[in-house]
């Protein structure tokens, strides 16, 4: 792999060296044995690994289960690992885990293992695992992780089941309407064009458009394609991206539920880390990339006042960062010093909610929608065929 390397040798000044290694430490070191004091070092992605960036391919929960399984049979950490590179079949798995023993036969503890491999482990879990290295825990520390992405997984999912019959609903419909826009109406349009006659005002606006799609089809489609292209280009960009979703932040009701979910992620992730043994200020730096920007904010005023001495329920209500009963459920943890059990109902309360609204939403949206698509349809097929109708009833 290819490592970028920022160093200085002499009065050459600031040089970029493109180093061939397996791993940034390997790199670092080329670059001091020809003389240069590095100053920072990245891996050179090709357009195939951005494409694929955050997309990766690493069993997780099924490498944690295993972990928890094989370390309570009483195997040390490398014997566990040399088993599961042993047995794997795909071979980016087994680079990593490869990767692995080598860093923990160098010397180097599991978390520093994990922390040189992001795109395979996450920070959230780095810091799991680095915090059962001062407590001994490491075969609990993972099953709650299990667990913790067991729930996770589980609210993500009851979301997008009950999203997937809406949304193929109005692609269906959407579909519809631009086949009948697109081929049908052209074609109807060059009979009424022969049979002459008067036609309703809306009926003759149709026929007009079928007649001038089908004298420009090849201009249409190929604006429709430009078109798309530049949807997709404005919607990848990272500035649309934020205006989008400060818009859909504004929808009613749809913003509020928004960060309900992030609450639940934020508050699960930080509890599972206190129970783990981490302290409050290093957990909530670490769990603050899983809240929007705008909630992150608030979450920097709030740790800046627990920093200062201030309890963390009052923190949290002062800055938002709760609902009245999630802060009655942090005084109680306050009270009996179950911070990290109290958050994680906190979490499960959020995720309630916010499945029972998806639910209630769906059920009321999906009759709407199909009202809304065949109403549309509709319209469309009776003014193709209402002049039809008046010649039948002239024949008559």
């Amino acid at each position: 792999m290819q490592y970028e390397v920022k160093a200085l040798r002499g009065s050459e000044g600031m040089a970029v060296l493109l180093m061939e290694a397996p791993d940034v430490i390997d790199a670092e070191a080329q670059a001091k044995a020809q003389g240069y004091t590095v100053i920072s070092s990245k891996a050179k992605r090709s357009w195939v690994q951005l494409l694929r960036a955050g997309k990766s391919s690493f069993p997780l929960v099924l490498f944690s289960q295993e972990l928890v399984a094989l370390l309570g049979a009483g195997l040390s950490l490398i014997e566990v690992l040399e088993t599961l590179a042993e047995k794997e079949t795909q071979p980016e798995v087994r680079k990593t885990l490869d990767y692995l023993i080598s860093l923990l036969y160098e010397g180097h503890n599991l978390s520093y293992a994990l922390e040189q491999c992001p795109n395979d482990f996450p920070a959230l879990y780095v810091a799991t695992v680095r915090s059962s290295e001062k407590t001994g825990s490491l075969v609990e520390v993972l099953s709650r992780y299990i667990v913790y992405q067991a729930q996770m997984e589980g609210i993500k999912g009851k979301v997008i089941t009950s999203s997937i019959y809406p949304v193929l609903l109005g692609v269906v419909g959407l579909l519809v309407v631009l086949f009948l826009m697109v081929f049908v109406v052209p074609n109807f349009s060059h009979i009424y064009e022969e049979m002459g006659g008067e036609m309703p005002f809306l009926s003759r606006v149709l026929m007009q458009w079928g007649q001038f799609l089908d004298a420009h089809m090849k201009v249409f489609l190929a604006g429709a394609a430009a078109l798309a292209a530049l949807v997709f280009l404005a919607v990848t960009q990272p500035a649309s991206q934020r205006w989008l979703k400060e818009k859909i932040w504004q929808l009613p009701g749809v913003g509020k539920r928004i960060n309900l979910y992030q609450m639940a992620r934020f508050y699960r992730s930080l509890g599972m880390l206190l129970q783990g043994g981490m302290p409050i200020m290093v957990a909530l730096k670490l769990v603050s990339g899983l809240l929007d920007e705008s909630l992150r904010e608030q979450l920097k005023l709030a740790s800046v006042s627990i920093h200062e001495g201030g309890s963390i329920s009052s923190a949290m209500g002062k800055y938002g960062l709760v609902t009245p009963l999630a802060s009655r459920l942090l005084r109680v943890g306050e009270r009996t010093g179950q911070m990290g059990e109290m958050m994680e109902r906190i979490a499960a309360f959020y995720e309630e909610e916010t499945v029972r609204w998806v639910e209630r939403f769906v059920k009321l949206f999906e009759p709407l929608l199909m009202i809304f698509v065949g109403l549309i349809v509709g319209a469309i097929v009776v003014l193709m065929y209402f002049p039809i109708f008046e010649l039948a009833g002239s024949i008559k």
